[in-house]
């Protein structure tokens, strides 16, 4: 048989089987687990066929994207899973029509998008039209923020090795190793390659093969071998996609796209394109819009920029690694996946293209980054159709390197406070490296960085009894302790002083700017008192730029609202001279008599406008 066809007729309708419906309580199981099921009570014409189930723009929704033989109107139906009875599709679903067109294999390829998904729930789903339904899949969504885990695989490229069978069991062994293995993952992430040749159907057919492919969402990213062809984009539903972005020739496939999952800003570059001055206007637009939304950042592209084999010394790799570790650096991304170079590698951390911190050892089982830290992974072939050798010179951006000529895939664990890729063997390498022995692990956290917007107050009030005053002021300290109150007849005092505030302004037109100050509430376990109670006489104590102090504010105590309303520590006017001036200001507390005793504590807030 040749595969070298590009076109392909409808399938049989024995091409996927599935599992067939049983007794009830046996297809409700199934679609709790996420397992895969087969409709009964309407036999599947299998005029669709290539289904796969996507990620969406984020964890509520879910694409979808499939081929049919003929041009006819269709839809995606989607179901609760709990509804199904005797093996019945629901007749309670939601019908989503699609969208597509003539595909370069001659077929027609159809997109659809669920939104408004509910948390921690099954369902099941078809694609087609009425009385010419697919088989019946499941999914099942989870919790919608939190931890979660996602599985990275390395360049599956079937056909690569001119046996599909062979390439197409390695990938689907594969799978199955890590899905049973992290059975609650929650996303399959491509490094790209799906395939050799973009334009051949039956390398296709035989990637989206398995079954889990319709069941946890699919993450592709656009290789090498997926371009010169539009199959690509005719096969993936990609979110949010910017074809625009890193556009190439007629025949290129896809762009630059990106979704949000749980908290997570995923971007994914096209980077066949080597116009890396797009591909970097584009991440500065998504990150200017979507970054505070995202507790982390992650990258994705193919061509890998800090890998350990053959490629690693491409000139296209040696121009991108020269460009883009700066631009990725600069936008405060943490994580970059990649594949291409079918070896194992991640990277020390790497700020602005050199290593981050020196002290970093090779194979660290946990990294610390600091701003612009980012740690980089390339991950090894999933499906085993191809290897390459590591070179022997060694890269002094590889914290660690590995290809022992075994399948490989990643299991990817995300928290607020730490990101642990682990890769494991999906096939056994020797007696002492049986299937999932790991590779290589290590635990990405965050340089803890000091708030500097606020400066804490303490002030212990008394019994109701004379005492001593005592107290202390150390600049240098967060912490401004007021010392002991001190009875004045009507109400409690303590006094004491901000930390300075040093100003420099140094642009050429001095435009004004100001400084300012509110505090909250005194707080003492249960107990609290009003921060009005807290006044300042603001000084300036170095004198330059045309800095003025601010008024004095009495303690509300006395009259008005203290420090609880905002007010100005020091200020210079437009057009003031250039220079530095020191800004203090000494605190002043009065306290009625009837607050409770108690060490108190509470937070001043600085602000500057310029």
């Amino acid at each position: 048989m040749s595969f070298s066809n590009t076109t392909r007729a409808a399938k049989p309708a024995h091409r996927r089987t599935g599992i067939v419906f049983g007794a009830a309580v046996v297809c409700l199981s199934m679609a709790l687990t996420g397992g895969v099921l087969t409709t009964s009570a309407v036999a599947a014409t299998s005029t669709q066929s290539d289904i796969v189930l996507h990620v969406g723009a984020d964890e509520t929704m879910r694409n979808f994207s499939w081929y049919s033989a003929a041009d006819t109107a269709q839809v995606v139906q989607v179901a609760l899973a709990a509804n199904v009875v005797d093996g019945a599709f629901p007749g309670l679903a939601t019908s989503i029509s699609a969208t597509g067109g003539l595909t370069t294999s001659g077929e027609y390829n159809r997109f659809a998008t669920m939104t408004d998904l509910a948390e921690n729930t099954a369902y099941v789903y078809r694609v087609g039209s009425e009385g010419d339904w697919s088989n019946t899949y499941s999914f099942r969504t989870q919790d919608f923020d939190g931890a979660f885990d996602f599985l990275f695989f390395g360049d599956p490229q079937i056909g690569s090795s001119k046996d599909i069978p062979g390439d197409t069991a390695g990938w689907s062994e594969t799978l199955d190793v890590a899905t049973s293995t992290y059975p609650d993952a929650e996303m399959l992430f491509s490094a790209g390659d799906q395939v050799d040749s973009a334009s051949n159907e039956v390398q296709y057919e035989a990637f989206l093969e398995p079954d889990a492919l319709r069941e946890i969402p699919f993450v592709a990213t656009n290789g090498n071998h997926d371009v010169g062809n539009k199959a690509y984009e005719q096969h993936f539903n990609t979110p949010n996609v910017d074809a625009s972005a890193g556009a190439g020739s007629d025949t290129a496939s896809g762009g630059d796209y990106w979704f949000i999952y749980k908290d997570v800003l995923f971007m994914d570059i096209n980077s066949n394109s080597r116009d890396n001055d797009s591909h970097i206007a584009w991440m500065n637009q998504i990150v200017a819009e979507h970054g505070d939304e995202a507790k982390w950042k992650v990258l994705a592209f193919h061509h890998s920029i800090y890998s350990p084999a053959v490629h690693a010394t491409d000139g296209d790799i040696v121009d991108r690694r020269a460009v883009l570790p700066t631009a990725i650096s600069d936008l405060g991304i943490d994580v970059v996946l990649q594949g291409h170079d079918h070896a194992y590698a991640r990277s020390y951390l790497m700020h602005n293209g050199v290593k981050a911190n020196e002290a970093e050892e090779a194979g660290a089982d946990s990294v610390i980054a600091g701003p612009g830290g980012v740690l980089y992974v390339t991950a090894n072939s999933a499906s085993g159709s191809k290897y390459y050798n590591l070179q022997e010179q060694g890269f002094s951006y590889l914290s660690a390197s590995n290809q022992e000529h075994v399948r490989n895939y990643s299991a990817i664990e995300v928290s607020d406070e730490a990101f642990t890729i682990k890769t494991l063997r999906s096939e056994a390498y020797g007696d002492a490296n049986p299937v999932n022995s790991v590779v290589d692990q290590v635990t990405l956290t965050r340089e803890v960085q000091p708030d500097l917007d606020s400066q804490e107050l303490q002030v212990t009030v008394p019994e109701a009894a004379p005492g001593e005053f005592v107290w202390n002021i150390d600049g240098t300290n967060a912490l401004l302790d007021l010392g002991t109150a001190i009875d004045a007849g009507d109400h409690y005092s303590a006094v004491g002083s901000i930390n300075a505030i040093r100003v420099t302004d140094t642009r050429a037109a001095g435009p004004e700017w100001s400084i300012s100050a509110q505090v909250g509430d005194f707080v003492s376990g249960d107990k609290s008192f009003s921060g009005r109670f807290l006044g300042w006489s603001p000084s300036v104590v170095e004198t330059g730029g045309d800095a003025v102090a601010g008024a004095a504010v009495e303690s509300g105590f006395f009259a008005g609202d203290g420090l609880s309303a905002s007010s100005t520590l020091g200020y210079a006017a437009t057009g003031h001279a250039l220079g530095s001036a020191t800004l203090d200001a000494g605190l002043g507390l009065a306290v009625p008599v009837d607050v409770t005793d108690g060490t108190y504590q509470a937070t001043l807030t600085l602000t500057a406008l310029s």
